[in-house]
């Protein structure tokens, strides 16, 4: 293993014989030794951590990012969004905030119902095996009664980072949210997943299970990248948008870009079209170093994609997605490991290379959620609502867009 995945925050949140991928790699005695070692040394840290023994390095960070400047609130409207594949709530906001009259959300994972009523406790929210199971809901009675109906089905078949089984993959759920856009026969509908789908392995899924299976619907689709978006990190995603009215489809446009990416060389792929020409009139997004409110050491960047699963036997803390990423984040003097519940833990555990350790609000942070959205559940569970979320300023723009083209 490359030598800088070693560290103590990195090793306690994972299987010693597995790697991010969940594929198996062999270690030599030696090498398991050192990771016991470093686990006891890890558990030592913390628990000097939290009696108060260690000296901070940092003082706890005062954010300049605030994404709820990125999404204004716009006035409500009569038009209404119901979510499937709810998970933290990342499209839920961004329709929010768009001006959208909350319909339901439908969830699965049972923490991911704490966030949605801790945030909107108005909200129906339908969460669990029993309740939140798409699998197991009839949508009759909500036919011709929805204008809009957006999820994100589990992109864990089509990402290069697992199998890429596809429709051979349980967790393929295209086929469920089709079958809830047929039924219910909204206006519009917005589906999200990683760019992974449109590589040309998934060419055939997505003609014949995809637009296929949705043909009473116009469809366009394209790909957004977050920090476009103002949104200080690498991270792509795709999305299909389709309307029942031709009039409706002609007048939707593309979001365009609200924030310059040009000046970080790390990414600079436009995201929906050759707007490049106008990046310079456009505001710079921060790197995560300015968005967190750090102080400068001359060098900044755009963060590493997030991880995005509820992953690790151990119940990882991790945000790390790849060797390639820790060398991102020790370049801007962030640690990816250890995430902590709040900025004064945090701040009260110092990493042992001295670098600034973060805690949820920072990793919501750098995904485009503002301070005030809160997350419930352990800091793994919470760390896996973060990374599988729609970033939710990319959200408002898609919403905001699709309000224009059903409203005129």
């Amino acid at each position: 293993m490359p030598s800088e995945i070693i560290s103590t925050d990195h090793i306690e949140n994972q299987s010693v014989n597995k790697n991010n991928s969940g594929k198996e790699y062999v270690l030599s005695d030696a090498q398991r030794e050192r990771y016991r070692e470093l686990s006891k040394e890890s558990r030592l840290s913390k628990l000097a951590a939290k009696q108060g023994l260690l000296k901070p390095l940092h003082n706890m960070n005062t954010p300049k990012l605030n994404p709820e400047e990125l999404m204004p609130q716009l006035p409500r409207t009569k038009l209404s969004a119901l979510s499937l594949f709810s998970g933290g709530g990342g499209l839920d906001l961004g329709f929010d905030r768009a001006g959208f009259e909350h319909v339901a959300s439908y969830e699965i994972i049972p923490i991911c119902e704490n966030t949605l009523r801790e945030n909107r406790e108005d909200w129906k929210v339908y969460a669990g095996v029993n309740n939140g199971d798409v699998r197991n809901v009839r949508w009759d009675n909500l036919t011709g009664t929805v204008d809009v109906v957006h999820g994100g089905p589990p992109c864990q078949p089509f990402s290069i980072a697992g199998e890429q089984k596809g429709i051979d993959d349980d967790r393929n759920m295209w086929g469920e949210f089709s079958r809830a856009v047929n039924s219910i026969k909204p206006k519009v509908f917005v589906a999200e997943n990683v760019p992974g789908l449109m590589s040309p392995k998934f060419e055939g899924f997505v003609n014949t299970q995809i637009i296929d299976q949705l043909s009473d619907y116009q469809i366009v689709k394209f790909q957004l990248h977050a920090a476009d978006f103002g949104v200080p990190q690498i991270r792509r995603r795709i999305f299909f948008v389709g309307f029942k009215n031709s009039e409706e489809f002609n007048r939707f446009s593309l979001p365009r870009p609200t924030h310059s990416k040009e000046h970080f060389k790390s990414d600079r792929n436009s995201s929906v079209g050759a707007y490049s020409l106008f990046e310079n009139e456009l505001p710079k997004v921060s790197g995560v170093r300015e968005a967190l409110g750090l102080p400068e050491i001359g060098y900044d960047d755009l963060a590493p994609t997030i991880r995005s699963a509820f992953t690790g036997k151990r119940n990882t803390t991790s945000v790390l997605n790849s060797s390639a990423g820790q060398v991102a984040w020790a370049k801007m003097e962030v640690w990816p490991n250890g995430v902590q519940a709040s900025r004064e833990g945090a701040s009260a555990f110092p990493a042992k290379n001295g670098h600034f350790r973060m805690s949820i609000q920072d990793v919501a942070l750098l995904q485009g959620f503002p301070q005030s959205w809160k997350f419930g559940g352990a800091v793994y569970q919470v760390l896996g609502q973060i990374g599988n979320s729609v970033v939710p300023p990319m959200a408002y723009q898609v919403a905001v867009n699709v309000m224009k083209a059903i409203s005129t």
